[in-house]
């Protein structure tokens, strides 16, 4: 196997983009870029560290994130598993990116930017659920902006196959199975709708 190994040996396979493709691309939000993120109610955050990279499904009941203007983002950090992988890469390493998808879309929005967290009490209080509120904050300066076209999401019928999920293992078979049996995956299953319930923010 020949490994594709140059920039010049990846451009003759490719060639050029489209005039589409290169002109999509901004360094703020436009009015329309920033339409399709505030109706979209999940995304994936992916951050770099001296780790490696990490991907992070981020998701709400309304918009994941708040476009504070044209060139800022503010995404709440609720309740998870306190794994904190994204957090702890954004304090070592700004650079991030996101990928936000609005159910029955088939386009997708990438933003590329560099991130910070705050624990500012006010932007907290701002996304308050009763007496909750987020831990922390991050905050988005946007680098590029832009969208995906329709392929990927038409190629997988994503929002017109139906489900796919019978018959996966869930997530106590999968702490079973990474535990060597040791962890009670079934007890897990059994307590997660419960649990989930009490901590979804």
């Amino acid at each position: 196997m020949t490994p594709i190994a140059t920039l010049d040996d990846l451009h003759a396979l490719y060639g050029q983009p489209s005039e589409a493709a290169r002109s999509k691309v901004t360094d703020h939000l436009t009015p329309a870029y920033a339409a399709f993120i505030e109706r979209s109610r999940f995304c994936v955050l992916t951050t770099v560290g001296p780790e490696g990279t990490d991907g992070s499904p981020r998701g709400d009941d309304g918009p994941a994130v708040r476009v504070l203007d044209a060139r800022t983002l503010a995404m709440p950090d609720w309740k998870g598993n306190d794994r904190i992988d994204s957090l702890r890469n954004i304090v070592r390493d700004g650079r991030c990116s996101l990928m936000f998808l609005v159910h029955g879309s088939n386009n997708a929005m990438r933003v590329n930017a560099t991130a910070k967290l705050t624990a500012d009490d006010g932007l907290r209080a701002s996304f308050a659920r009763g007496d909750l509120l987020p831990r922390s904050v991050i905050l988005f300066r946007v680098g590029e902006v832009y969208s995906q076209c329709a392929r990927a999401l038409l190629r997988s019928g994503l929002w017109s196959r139906g489900p796919d999920a019978e018959g996966l293992p869930t997530v106590g078979d999968m702490l079973r199975e990474a535990t060597g049996g040791t962890f009670d995956g079934q007890t897990y299953d059994r307590e997660w709708a419960a649990r989930a319930t009490r901590t979804m923010w």
